[in-house]
């Protein structure tokens, strides 16, 4: 009970703010229009969160993450366009696009993991030059425009529902639970924790600090490509700044869902609620004719505080810890 005390209050928030803007407005906040476009938004950012929080568990960060997943989709673009493969069948220039998403995201994933962790550049040094990089990339590429004309039956990964469900909500809970499993159930993952707490102990408990690095940044850039083909079907359309709205937010995300941005501890169910609350928080204030600038604001704030918290209870927690050290010390004497 105890272990989970942080997830128990993010789902209590969740349920505060979902009463707040029903009130607020009841007629268009819990109308199916806007719960089903919700359902629809959400698994990209909550992906793209994902993607964001196993870096950040290693004390790193990814800020790259929304340039390389438009730069996977600008180059499966020009294949769902017709613009490479011209006269393919459509379902093999579906699966070669997707393909082309996967693979360009695994080695810009391999970039950023060899420049950190067998170079040893600091993360977001790298990330920050990654970030441009792409960006000039995808500039060069699109020379400044947009892709779109998409084949109708590609759209069915970001459009469609099975049996009600949403296709991108099905695809966000299995990448969340196979996530889940990878980070909490596995060595791997303990792995991945041990290098974010305590990276000293974890070179002595004969962990290879270097490939679990490697592993980690590879599997952030997977988490943007598949965002990025959910983008890629729900826009039908991909350019230079594709999902890069999702990067401040994905890292208020994971900081509000208990996540240490020191790393080392952190839950993914607790970064997929904290994506619910910025969601409903962001379409909720759009509903209610905030303007988008003062969204981000509040999103910045929200970032912020939450650090604010976190800092001030994690001092209070040392001392206390330190305090008891002392007594049992003096106890003993």
């Amino acid at each position: 009970m105890e272990n989970n005390k942080k997830e128990y209050m993010l789902c209590g928030v969740l349920a505060i703010i979902v009463i707040i803007m029903s009130i607020l407005s009841p007629d268009r906040f819990l109308s199916l229009y806007n719960l089903q476009t919700m359902a629809f938004q959400l698994p990209e950012f909550g992906i793209i969160a994902l993607g964001m929080m196993i870096v950040i568990l290693t004390g790193g960060i990814n800020l790259s993450i929304t340039s390389g997943s438009a730069l996977a989709g600008i180059m499966a673009a020009f294949i769902l366009s017709g613009r490479v493969m011209v006269g393919a069948s459509i379902g093999m220039s579906i699966a070669l696009a997707i393909g082309v998403i996967l693979v360009t995201s695994v080695l810009l994933g391999l970039l950023n993991g060899f420049v950190v962790a067998y170079i040893g550049v600091t993360p977001i040094l790298v990330t920050l030059g990654s970030k441009t990089l792409y960006e000039g990339i995808s500039m060069w590429l699109t020379k400044g425009g947009a892709i779109s004309n998409f084949p109708e039956a590609y759209y069915w990964f970001g459009n469609e529902s099975i049996i009600g469900i949403p296709v991108p909500m099905i695809i966000f809970i299995i990448i969340a639970l196979i996530t889940y499993v990878l980070l909490e159930k596995t060595p791997w993952g303990t792995r991945v924790y041990m290098v974010g707490s305590n990276p000293t102990a974890a070179v002595f408990s004969g962990i290879n600090i270097k490939r679990v690095l490697m592993q980690v940044y590879v599997y952030s850039a997977l988490m943007a490509g598949l965002a990025g083909v959910i983008m890629l079907s729900r826009y039908n359309s991909a350019k230079v700044d594709l999902g890069s709205s999702y990067l401040l937010q994905s890292v208020a995300a994971v900081v509000l869902g208990g996540t240490n941005i020191a790393g080392g501890s952190g839950k993914v169910f607790g970064t997929v609620i904290a994506v619910a609350i910025l969601q409903v928080i962001s379409s909720g204030l759009n509903i209610l004719g905030v303007n988008r600038f003062i969204i981000d604001m509040i999103t910045g704030a929200i970032l912020i505080a939450v650090l604010t918290l976190n800092i001030i209870s994690n001092r209070r927690e040392s001392r206390r810890k330190s305090d008891e050290t002392v007594l049992v010390a003096e106890n003993r004497g």
